[in-house]
């Protein structure tokens, strides 16, 4: 059983591993630290090559809380990946996966953190194209290049350091906040962080990713690949305050919110539902970063990283009972045959509505209040609160189709919890989810916020959040979802579910008319004008007057013996007047 032994000693090294990051991270954050660590890889003549590793708090409680995930991912997986022959190398792929994360979060250095950046690039190539099929190689394939955009933007930014002697980025933001140069890399960063996190217009490869087995989606969408680019924008935080970058930031991080909560009402697969609930909760992080509250943003991005991570691992449990089914009109009633399954499930669900007391409450809660005693426009204000009640939507909606009711799926399907190594790693993120906000809260804010506000305003995001559940309730019924499907109404679903055609457009749209372009100049140069003036025509000429003179020798001796005159006599002429 040596597939048992690798997936044991990785959970045992890295939850190891991860207590002692939140050991250090509670150090660090009670006396207020942060660690330089210089590693002089090259040294030569008066040149050194030197690795720099930054510890603070936010680095070391974030690292905690990946590796914690992580193992428990890895502890998941023994179960769900068992009926596969190369678990070996899948368990590899996912700790090279977290180790380039790891590089990416105590790196002050841009070079050092393209290192990481490149490696959750290729990784997340190679586990997304982990079931060979067409349909994954292509989800591979958008991801890749996606991100390819993002690590451009990076190199610019590289080249851009060079003009102050360094790449530490961390000793030159505050000094020089208000150049040129600066503002410069930072709309570069901003430009690979919404790659990263796949903000709009780059949105249409993360609910692609999904065809990655279930634990890396759960690893991927909770605290690794798409919170890289929010965790960049929080060191890069103080350049977003003070330009135009955090407004327009602001704007395309709403609109991803308001964009993936809506598409999440119109889709039926359980996966992608739970992937545009991600991309919702990344708009969240985005926008309040832009705002200037890079705290609340990190503070958010740790609570997610809990409860999405379990969601995942629920949606897994699901599917691997539903015999790899993710439709959820197949599901129902999974509470009567899966009852942990669905404990799990649920509160998972809860907390990223903001249930009070749940981990998502504290952060989310709190970016809201925080939205509302900040000054900030009418529309920023709607959106913020709008995609609140549409992730409340979504995620009745969820409940109502695969909890209640009856099952709708073959009858021949086993369903039951007695996955019992799955069900301990969901046990795990199941105490965080509940526990974590409470603990981060305490943790992060060393003064207890109290933001007093009117009592309609206190109470908006409740209202907000009922009658968002409410609706995702009502659209869920049938005869009012098949008043919403009628031919009327067709068109708009079809804009809303497809999330306003960006996969279209970030596809087909981007290879279309180059492709057009090309068979037009192949069709209008290569095969034709530049055949009729080039090769073709000109062989085809030196046919035509072969033919003719091979006729004229071929017949006439006569006028062969005249030409062979004229031959001699203009050869004779010439060499008289030369």
């Amino acid at each position: 059983m040596k597939y048992l032994s690798i997936c044991s000693i990785s959970f045992v090294n890295l939850i190891s591993i991860s207590f002692s990051c939140f050991l250090f991270s509670l150090y660090f954050l009670l006396n207020n630290m942060v660690y330089f660590i210089e590693w002089e890889v090259v040294s030569l003549n008066s040149m050194s090559i030197v690795m720099t590793f930054l510890f603070d708090w936010m680095s070391l409680l974030f690292m905690s809380f990946v590796l914690m995930i992580a193992s428990l991912v890895i502890f998941y997986s023994k179960e769900y990946m068992e009926s596969d022959e190369n678990i070996n190398r899948f368990i590899m792929l996912v700790l090279m996966f977290v180790l380039s994360m790891m590089l990416l979060i105590i790196s002050p250095n841009l070079i050092s953190i393209l290192l990481g950046w490149d490696g959750l690039g290729l990784v997340s190539y190679c586990l997304v194209i982990y079931f060979q099929n067409i349909k994954s190689y292509n989800a591979g394939m958008l991801t890749a290049l996606s991100n390819r955009i993002g690590d451009v933007a990076l190199l610019l930014a590289i080249a851009w350091m060079l003009n102050y002697g360094s790449w530490n980025y961390i000793f030159y933001l505050e000094v020089m906040q208000n150049e040129f140069e600066m503002l410069l890399i930072g709309s570069l960063v901003m430009l690979a962080a919404m790659t990263k996190s796949a903000q709009i217009p780059f949105s249409s490869w993360l609910p692609a990713a999904m065809a990655a087995p279930t634990p890396v989606s759960a690893l991927v969408h909770s605290s690794t690949l798409v919170t890289a680019g929010v965790y960049l924008l929080i060191r890069f935080n103080i350049l977003l305050s003070f330009s135009w970058l955090g407004q327009l930031l602001l704007l395309l991080a709403s609109l991803t919110m308001f964009m993936s909560g809506l598409g999440a009402n119109f889709e039926f697969d359980l996966k992608k539902i739970i992937a545009l609930s991600t991309l919702s909760q990344l708009g969240l992080m985005m926008s309040i970063l832009s705002m200037g509250f890079y705290k609340l943003a990190m503070f958010h991005l740790l609570t997610h990283a809990l409860f999405k991570a379990l969601l995942f691992m629920c949606a897994g449990a699901i599917i691997h009972n539903m015999n790899n089914s993710q439709d959820i009109r197949l599901m129902g009633g999974l509470s009567i045959h899966m009852p942990l399954t669905s404990t799990c499930f649920n509160v998972s669900n809860l907390a990223l509505c903001g249930m009070p007391f749940l981990a998502g409450f504290y952060s989310k809660d709190m970016i809201l209040e925080v939205v509302m005693i900040s000054n900030i426009n009418m529309f920023s204000f709607f959106l913020y609160f709008f995609s609140t009640g549409l992730t409340v939507s979504y995620s009745f909606r969820l409940v109502y189709y695969s909890m209640t009711g009856d099952l709708n799926c073959g009858s021949l399907n086993m369903l039951n919890d007695e996955s019992w190594v799955m069900l301990r790693g969901m046990m795990g993120l199941l105490i965080m989810s509940i526990i974590g906000g409470s603990m981060l809260n305490w943790l992060i804010f060393p003064i207890p916020y109290m933001i007093c506000l009117p009592k309609l305003m206190k109470f908006l995001t409740l209202f907000v959040c009922i009658f968002g559940g409410l609706f995702g309730y009502l659209i869920s019924m049938t005869n009012l979802y098949s008043l919403n499907k009628s031919l009327l109404n067709y068109n708009i679903s079809v804009f809303l579910g497809s999330m306003w055609f960006m996969p279209y457009i970030s596809t087909y749209g981007m290879i279309f008319y180059p492709l057009n372009m090309g068979q037009l100049v192949v069709k209008s140069f290569d095969q034709g004008w530049s055949e009729y003036f080039g090769g073709q025509h000109l062989y085809q000429k030196l046919v035509n007057y072969s033919q003719i003179l091979f006729l004229m020798h071929n017949n006439s001796l006569k006028i062969y013996l005249m030409l062979f005159v004229f031959w001699i006599l203009i050869l004779l002429n010439f060499l008289l007047f030369m």
